[in-house]
This record gives C-alpha cells, sequence and structure tokens, in this order.
C-alpha cells in the first residue's frame, strides 16, 4: 500500500534551519511528483514546493522562494524540504504528498495519497 512518513520537524529559534524528510513506498517513486504543503492554526492548507521525481524539476509558490528547497534521493525514494532562515510565519503542520506526474507541477488539487504531518514550531 502507498505509504508517505514525513519527519525532521521540530523547535527551532528564528532564523535557523530544519530538514523535513518524506519517505515514501508502495508506488513507483518515478510516476509521481512529491509536494510539499504545511496548515497553520487557523488558516487553510496550502502548497509550498514540489518536485518531479523523474527529472528533478522544482515549483515553488511565491512565499517558499528563496528559503526553501525542495530535492529528492531517487535512491530512497525520499524527498527533502530544507526551509533556511525561519521565520514565526512557518509555524505551521508539514504535509508531503504525491500526486501523478502526468498533472504537471504546481496544482495542488491533484494530489491523492498523504502522510502525517510533521510539526515545525518557530520561536522568536
Amino acid at each position: 500500500d502507498v505509504q508517505l512518513q514525513a519527519s525532521g520537524g521540530g523547535l527551532v529559534q528564528a532564523g535557523g534551519s530544519l530538514r523535513l524528510s518524506c519517505a515514501t513506498s508502495g508506488f513507483t517513486f518515478d510516476d509521481y511528483n512529491i509536494g510539499w504543503f504545511r496548515q497553520a492554526p487557523g488558516k487553510e492548507r496550502e502548497g509550498v514546493a514540489c518536485i518531479s521525481t523523474s527529472d528533478g524539476t522544482t515549483y515553488y509558490t511565491d512565499s517558499a522562494k528563496g528559503r526553501f528547497t525542495i530535492s529528492s534521493d531517487n535512491a530512497k525514494n525520499t524527498v527533502y524540504l530544507q526551509i533556511n532562515s525561519l521565520k514565526s510565519e512557518d509555524t505551521a503542520a508539514y504535509y508531503c504528498a504525491a500526486a501523478g506526474s502526468v498533472y504537471g507541477l504546481g496544482f495542488w488539487s491533484q494530489y491523492d495519497y498523504w502522510g502525517q504531518g510533521t510539526q515545525v514550531t518557530v520561536s522568536s
């Protein structure tokens, strides 16, 4: 069965960095795009970044450009999200999800498979 396991969240001071991991199994990794989403308290879930695991193409929302880097290790079927210069507004539960690569990048409504969230809390 399809599984996505997000990890790497934690409590960090503003200005610090974190690397989130999304370990996947149960599907052909190269056939899917993997996206990272986040949901802050009282707010809707939003897409942050996504990657084509077949060719490494990436896509970032405007809020993620400059401080977020998404990457994949196809040998490990794992996608990473590096977040630098963390800000209090980055506090949220972060989720990874998979969508068929046929949809292209940036189509946030097409993600079918979801992992559980990992909490990122930034203290000021």
